[in-house]
């Protein structure tokens, strides 16, 4: 791949300025310059940049109820793989589950965050490197209703398609 022209950068930082997610950038890309490059790609490009990607407002995720932002250790070996207890997706329109994805991701996965179900119970959610979901519940020995974790899955999808993955 050749270097990037000055015209380019700066139309992408345009891009960036004006709202436009790192998919709508990787396609504009395809689309203006003729390059084909990864959603990793376009991310460490924005990141060189220097230019720091505007953040939507979601309306309908309502906030955790409780403070979740220490910094998370790393999985531990003992927990239990939850995630793939649950049913298939399938959101409950009364459940309250909310989930929030860490900006970077907690040291052996690949992406992370929080969730908090509808009792008020929270638990970080992780995907290791080797693509094994995991949940290591706050309070020891919690379990969420499958509704709940169905109402998880669902969303962790749609955080995920917006993200790219």
């Amino acid at each position: 791949m050749s270097k990037p022209t000055p015209e380019q950068l700066q139309q992408v930082t345009q891009w960036v300025v004006e709202g436009a997610t790192l998919s709508d950038i990787q396609s504009r890309i395809s689309k203006d310059f003729g390059l084909s490059l990864t959603y990793m790609d376009v991310r460490f490009l924005v990141d060189d940049l220097g230019v720091v990607l505007v953040d939507k407002p979601e309306a309908k995720s309502p906030e955790p109820t409780e403070d979740l932002s220490a910094p998370a250790s790393a999985p531990p070996s003992d927990s239990r793989n939850l995630l793939a207890e649950g049913a298939a997706p399938a959101a409950s329109p009364t459940s309250k589950v909310s989930v929030v994805v860490d900006t970077l991701a907690r040291p052996g996965a690949s992406i992370s965050g929080k969730v908090t179900f509808s009792d008020g119970q929270a638990a970080e959610w992780y995907v290791d490197e080797m693509g094994r979901p995991g949940l290591v519940p706050t309070t020891p020995g919690y379990r969420p209703t499958n509704d709940d974790i169905r109402a998880f899955q669902t969303l962790l999808d749609a955080e995920f398609r917006k993200l790219g993955y």
